[in-house]
């Protein structure tokens, strides 16, 4: 037989939130019909999503890095290449297959030769260029059949063509949520109140993931990372609002029907849900205002996630506990979670040696977080899983050593300056070698860009004098030089590369004829020079590759940067603003630059807009910032590990932890702050903090264990730097959270009480300490002890010892009735002399 419940009070009834979530749960039927449309559209529109993999496409339009980049896309071609070594061979079987690589179709050159560059300690490289770009179909199966012929070798290939790191990644993914759900699993069942609860948070939070994964192609073209990490940080962050939920709904329905409890539930929880995903939010949006555009994708991404929960949670959850609710009631089990009274009763004991404590170790950490050794390229990041190509490309690295190497583009036209550039850069120690055009040998000790006149063109080529005149002639008219045809041709010079070309389109259009061993000579000879110069030549730009001898990135290879643009501004002084350096090592600059700023940015906005929101909810000055001194604590200890380990860390990911943690594990501060303050109104504050922190204990835990474990997981089991190193930061950091605000924050806050207070923003109460015994009118806050019958908890009469210390702003009615109180014991009192109702409902008021 059912219990039966009594109905819900009427006024509650009549409140806005209550009616809407009693529609939410009524029209349960509508809600799981429109988001069944939704889920299908999302299934299809998942695959219409666009990534972006390059990071750099997310710097700033200002930058040198993608200015460069940006002209280099219209100005030239840059075909694909593969570094292919071949370990445990012979010199002459390297040379096989050297040929071999070569007769591939779509292969335009194999290089190798007996120098250490290409066959060192028993082992060959060969450098294959390719005859289309990196992502052309003939650039990708010419790597493939490279594959499939050296499939019985010991092969290490390291090339962009044919890789598909997002896919690799996304594999990677794929199991960490797997694992993840695992755990999540676990948790749940150890914190739930109801096996059949599970079903639902899960069902609700796959529905929201699905939702958000979905819409991402409103947002047009969104980052590796986004699209790597959204799926489990969205079940990290959001979680714990259906759980508020479910909870919720646990205890409403203890006194109340299913449906009633449901409704009530919901009307409660989408304030408190409401509020506690603010916080998350406002971190994210610190994000946005990075000049690094990857924090405003990862901004949108991770806010849209989490609007899909509390959408998920407001609308479809309610219909589902409703669908569970028989099952919920016959799955209840006992309560797993252990009470934590002997940490409240620690936290009592030592509210004088904890905080100081914890002061001395945050001032080290602060020092010890800003000796912080980031990076800001991912090639030398540790990390603990690789992928067999990071493993390919590290086994290349270690045998023959790496390349940095850095386009530098500078105007076209000027192939004299180009020739002194390159000298001189080829000058420096740091300077390994460069390649341009006025440098790249031709034919008998001639470079491409040498001027020779008729006569050294015709003997070069083995070409009738004559006709080399008719040909420079032709040139001259063709370039408007009427005066060179005048004057005479002898001394007329022209580049050998610009006479190679144009002698081609001459022949080709049947103006001159060659003999056939000089035109086979011009035929090979062309193709050399025509991809030559769509790499390094176009109408407006030249560029000349410098191949450095120094580490990607650090201050020897930034300030060597800058000299090369001081001496190329040296030959292009009235151009210096259209000289571009590209490469890994300037990209690495131009994000150390902005890191400085988006670092500020970050620490700022993040504290200042959960401050605000917290001054809100609070409505104290001095909470807030007790709240933000443990987080921001937990964040320089965070970030002391990397120095004290002596291991480099991804500047971006400092930044996105450092906003997620912010954001995100403040909520663990609210909750054990607001139950404190609420329960210290009920019993001394020695019993409110223990069960305080019995009462937050459940929440923590299941959020915290969540999001950790999230962030353990990226951290071990992704190949790519960049995610692993987000995941480890964001793991370590939840776990030393939790670990802040349970035995930090409690202590905190009992020594912090009367600052707490002193800066409330509510209006300020007269003060004194009552020492009386007997009938006594009280209207105010009680801090002290009260020994006796109460009629009322905050404003009533209490009849009793008092001795307290209380807040008031009407001692003066409250005296007069405690001296009718007085002479009414004392039997002088005259008959009248109870105080009047009139005088008891003013002090009650």
């Amino acid at each position: 037989m059912s219990q039966k419940f009594p109905d819900p009070p009427k006024e509650e009834n009549e409140t806005f939130m209550y009616k809407l979530a009693a529609f939410i749960v009524d029209k349960r039927n509508l809600v799981f019909l429109l988001w069944i449309f939704l889920l299908i559209f999302s299934i299809f529109a998942s695959s219409w999503v666009k990534v972006e993999n390059d990071i750099t496409a997310y710097l700033p339009d200002s930058t040198e890095t993608r200015r460069g980049l940006t002209l280099m896309d219209e100005q030239f071609t840059t075909y694909g290449t593969a570094s292919v070594m071949v370990s445990n061979i012979t010199y002459d079987k390297a040379e096989e297959l050297a040929e071999q690589i070569e007769d591939i179709d779509g292969v335009s050159e194999a290089a190798f030769d007996n120098t250490e560059d290409h066959y060192k300690n028993s082992s060959a490289m060969f450098s294959v260029t390719f005859d289309g770009e990196e992502d052309d179909q003939i650039s990708i199966d010419a790597m493939d059949e490279i594959r499939a012929m050296l499939a019985d070798y010991d092969l290490s290939v390291s090339s962009t063509v044919g890789s598909d790191s997002s896919a690799q990644l996304a594999k990677e993914m794929q199991t960490v949520t797997a694992v993840a759900a695992g755990i999540i699993l676990l948790v749940l069942l150890f914190t739930s109140k109801a096996y059949a609860e599970i079903p639902v948070l899960v069902a609700t939070f796959g529905a929201a993931a699905l939702a958000n994964s979905g819409t991402n192609f409103l947002l047009g073209t969104i980052s590796f990372i986004s699209n790597s990490v959204t799926i489990v940080l969205q079940l990290a962050l959001a979680i714990d609002y259906a759980i508020i939920l479910i909870h919720r709904y646990s205890e409403e329905h203890e006194h109340m029907e299913s449906r009633e409890a449901c409704i009530t539930a919901l009307s409660k929880a989408i304030p408190e849900i409401s509020s506690s995903c603010l916080t998350t939010v406002s971190g994210l949006i610190a994000l946005a205002f990075m000049k690094f555009r990857i924090g405003g994708d990862l901004a949108m991404v991770l806010i849209k996630a989490i609007m899909f929960s509390i959408l998920s949670v407001f609308t479809l959850m309610p219909g589902l506990i409703m669908l569970f609710s028989g099952l919920i009631d016959k799955t209840v089990h006992k309560n797993f979670v252990p009470k934590i009274s002997a940490v409240g009763k620690f936290a009592f004991a030592t509210k004088y040696i904890i905080p100081p404590v914890f002061v001395a170790i945050v001032c080290v950490a602060f020092v010890f977080s800003n000796k912080c050794p980031y990076c800001y390229g991912t090639t030398d990041l540790e990390h603990s899983r690789y992928s067999e190509q990071q493993l390919a490309e590290q086994k290349i690295k270690d045998t023959f050593g790496s390349n940095n190497l850095a386009a530098l583009i500078v105007p076209s036209g000027d192939y004299e300056s180009e020739g002194k550039l390159i000298r001189k850069l080829e000058s420096y120690s740091q300077v390994e070698s460069c390649m341009g055009l006025a440098n790249i040998e031709a034919m008998d000790g001639y470079v491409l860009t040498d001027a020779l006149t008729p006569r050294q063109f015709s003997e070069l080529v083995d070409l009738d004098y004559e006709v080399a005149k008719v040909l420079y002639a032709a040139y001259a008219i063709n370039e408007e030089n009427y005066g060179e045809v005048v004057n005479g041709l002898e001394a007329y010079s022209v580049p050998l590369i610009d006479m190679f070309m144009f002698t081609y389109d001459e022949v080709d259009k049947g103006y001159v004829t060659l003999d056939d061993d000089l035109m086979d000579t011009l035929e090979d000879l062309h193709t050399t020079l025509d991809k030559a110069l769509l790499q390094l030549k176009s109408d407006e730009y030249t560029r000349i590759l410098v191949y450095l001898n120094l580490p990607e990135e650090g201050d020897e290879t930034f300030n060597f940067l800058q000299t090369i643009h001081r001496e190329a501004e040296k030959y292009y002084p009235d151009k210096a603003d259209e000289i571009l350096l590209v490469g890994n090592s300037t990209s690495d600059y131009d994000l150390s630059s902005s890191f400085v700023t988006d670092n500020l940015i970050i620490s700022i906005l993040s504290a200042l807009f959960v401050i605000i929101i917290l001054l809100f909810t609070f409505k104290s000055a001095g909470l807030p910032v007790l709240l933000i001194a443990v987080i921001q604590g937990s964040i320089w200890m965070n970030f002391s590990f990397p120095y004290l380990e002596n291991t480099s860390l991804f500047f971006l990911s400092y930044l996105i932890v450092n906003s997620i943690q912010m954001g995100a594990n403040i909520d663990y501060a609210i909750v054990i702050s607001s139950r404190y303050m609420d329960l210290k109104q009920e019993m001394p504050i020695k019993d409110a903090i223990t069960e305080t922190l019995n009462q937050a204990f459940p929440t923590i835990i299941t959020s915290g264990a969540i999001l950790a474990a999230a962030g353990i997981l990226i951290g071990q089991l992704s190949s790519d730097g960049t995610i692993s190193s987000i995941g480890v930061c964001l793991g370590r950091g939840t776990i030393m959270s939790i670990v802040l605000v349970m035995g930090v924050l409690p202590q905190i806050l009992l020594l912090g009480d009367t600052i707490i207070e002193k800066t409330s923003f509510t209006i300020k109460k007269r003060e004194r300490t009552q020492v009386s015994s007997g009938k006594i009118a009280v209207t105010g806050m009680i801090h002290g002890y009260v020994n006796g019958r109460v009629d009322a908890i905050v404003n009533g009469i209490i009849i009793g010892d008092v001795d307290a210390k209380i807040e008031s702003k009407n001692f003066e009615e409250l005296d007069k009735i405690n001296e009718g109180f007085r002479l009414e014991n004392s039997g002088n009192a005259p008959d009248n002399s109870t105080p009047d109702e009139n005088e008891r409902e003013e002090a009650r008021k």
